[in-house]
C-alpha cells in the first residue's frame, strides 16, 4: 500500500483495478478542512490521461511492474514487435498502449518495457504498460527551409520534419541535418544537440 501523499511523479500505483502511472502530483490544503492530493496520472492500460484526487490520509495499492530490456524490432498492423536479446523470443504489443513513446524509439534499439506483473511464474502472463524512454532524446532534421546566417532569434519559430515522421517547430537558425534535443513528454524542441 502507499500512501497518496506519496504519489510523486512517476509513482505507479492502481485505481478502480486499473494500473496509473502518476504524471504531475500537487498536494492541497484548504482552510481547516483535511488535506487533499490531486493527480494528473496515464492509464497505463488505455492511454488515457486522468485526474484523480484523494484524501491525505487515503492509502491506494501498489503495482508490482516488472522491467525487460527487449530490442524493437518493427510495428505491423496495429503491434509493435520487440524481441528479447536473451532467447530471441518475440513480445507483440498493441501500439495504441505505446503511441506516445513509440515515435521515439528506433528500429534496433534497446528499450525497457515496463510490464504489469500479476505474481504468477509465467512472464507471459505479465501484461506491457509502457515504454520506459527518457525525457529528452536526440532527433536529426530531415527537412526544414534553410536557416539565415546572423539568425540567432530564439522566440522565432518554422516548422520541421524530423527522422521519426515528428513535426515540431524549431529556431530558425536550426537547419536540415542538424540534430536536435527534443522533449519526449510534449514532443517539443528543447535545444540543438551538442
Amino acid at each position: 500500500m502507499i500512501n497518496s501523499t506519496d504519489l510523486k511523479n512517476g509513482t505507479t500505483f492502481l485505481s478502480g483495478g486499473k494500473p496509473y502511472k502518476v504524471i504531475k502530483y500537487s498536494h492541497i490544503k484548504v482552510g481547516r478542512g483535511g488535506a487533499t492530493v490531486r493527480v494528473t496520472a496515464k492509464n497505463l492500460v488505455s492511454g488515457n490521461i486522468e485526474e484523480k484526487t484523494f484524501s491525505s490520509n487515503v492509502k491506494v495499492d501498489e503495482v508490482t511492474t516488472v522491467k525487460r530490456k527487449l530490442q524493437y524490432l518493427y510495428t505491423e498492423g496495429k503491434n509493435a514487435v520487440f524481441m528479447d536479446p536473451t532467447n530471441f523470443e518475440q513480445v507483440e504489443v498493441e501500439t495504441d498502449i505505446i503511441e506516445n513513446e513509440l515515435p521515439f524509439v528506433k528500429e534496433g534499439q534497446d528499450i525497457n518495457l515496463l510490464f504489469w506483473a500479476f505474481g504468477g511464474a509465467d512472464d507471459k502472463a505479465d501484461i506491457p504498460l509502457t515504454i520506459d524512454i527518457s525525457s529528452k532524446v536526440n532527433l536529426k532534421v530531415i527537412e526544414t527551409d534553410p536557416g539565415i546566417k546572423g539568425n540567432t532569434a530564439s522566440n522565432v519559430f518554422k516548422p520541421a520534419s524530423l527522422e521519426n515522421g515528428l513535426s515540431v517547430k524549431v529556431p530558425l537558425f536550426i537547419n536540415k541535418g542538424d540534430s536536435i534535443v527534443i522533449d519526449t513528454r510534449t514532443s517539443t524542441y528543447v535545444e540543438r544537440a551538442k
